[in-house]
């Protein structure tokens, strides 16, 4: 392949897939600013037209990877975060499982951004909860030790992004980069709970996260909810020991009461801040009760429960026996 991108959209303008291998080094150009604005589009408009392929998200996530500053990490390190894209405005979710994994000394290197689909984004919340999103990224190692968790704010560690940054502005349209953010972890995490925005990536990221090493995932859609949502039922894809499957997930197998999406419905950082310490000094309702069911889930993921029932009630100690609080303090104290 050239260093430009016109030998490969000549191959995608007639319907061509790509391999892994050449995906990684189509978005290898990409990523390092070899390409013009207008390749970058008409690539990823070919793909998102034809739809992208699991050998192309590989590829793209391998590219991504190369090119991240990556952090070190304990082998049994998680992470939950979604792709965005639902437009529903709720309560961090991810963020509060963030705490109520790491009261239970699982750790959490938690990938995120500000909000951009969303009224508030990780990034946001944590803020305005006192923590220090900044903290200089070889310090970063180290705090997820002492805390159990770590925010890692994903512009910093996938600068070479930027060079797509352009056109996708303008394009103003889901590409594939969408989906990439998730599966490129810095912490290198071979565990996660995912959420996405449309269920049909769900297996396909699944299957690339699967090829790329991951031990044990969960891709999750839960009633229009990048996240696992007491409102409904919620469509789960595991992979895990080299297999993939599919199944249906409820509030009920976790023990939790239904509610709807609209009670947890968030609003600017302050507002959310103030619910996840709420939260997490005991306030009862649908916010702990979706936190419950995703940080159960994830527990499965972990190998720290069975099923969700027991992942719940295992979520709930540390809620209520203060775990989860101490490790905001103690991040926030961590990254001061």
């Amino acid at each position: 392949m050239a260093t430009n991108l016109k030998p490969v959209l000549a191959r995608l303008a007639t319907g061509e897939t790509l391999s892994a291998a050449d995906a990684e080094e189509a978005f290898g150009i990409i990523m390092s600013g070899e390409a013009t604005p207008a390749q970058i589009a008409g690539l990823l408009m070919a793909m998102r037209v034809r739809g992208e392929t699991v050998a192309e998200l590989t590829g793209a996530v391998q590219a991504m990877r190369a090119r991240m500053l990556a952090i070190d990490a304990p082998a049994d390190a998680i992470d939950v975060c979604g792709t965005g894209g639902d437009n529903a405005g709720t309560l961090n979710v991810s963020t509060a499982v963030t705490f109520v994994l790491a009261g239970l000394g699982i750790p959490v290197a938690k990938h995120g951004n500000r909000a951009l689909s969303s009224r508030t984004g990780g990034a946001d919340v944590l803020g305005a909860l006192g923590v220090n999103v900044d903290v200089p990224t070889e310090r970063l190692a180290a705090v997820l030790r002492a805390a159990n968790c770590v925010f890692l704010f994903a512009p910093r560690h996938h600068a070479a992004l930027r060079h797509a940054a352009g056109p996708r502005v303008e394009l103003g349209t889901r590409t594939i980069f969408n989906l990439l953010g998730p599966l490129a972890n810095p912490a290198r995490v071979r565990r996660q709970l995912t959420g996405v925005f449309d269920p049909r990536w769900a297996r396909p990221m699944a299957e690339t996260l699967g090829a790329l090493g991951t031990t044990r995932c969960w891709l999750v859609h839960g009633e229009g909810l990048d996240e696992l949502t007491v409102a409904g039922e919620n469509q789960v894809v595991e992979w895990h020991d080299g297999a993939v499957r599919s199944f249906i997930v409820t509030p009920e197998d976790a023990g939790l009461p239904r509610a709807p999406v609209a009670a947890i419905r968030g609003g600017e950082a302050p507002v959310n801040a103030a619910a996840l310490g709420a939260l997490l000094r005991g306030a009862a309702g649908p916010y702990r009760d979706t936190v419950l069911f995703n940080a159960a889930a994830a527990l499965v993921i972990a190998d720290r429960a069975e099923d969700v029932r027991a992942g719940a009630e295992l979520a709930a100690t540390s809620i209520d026996g203060g775990a989860a609080l101490a490790a905001l303090e103690t991040l926030r104290r961590e990254t001061a």
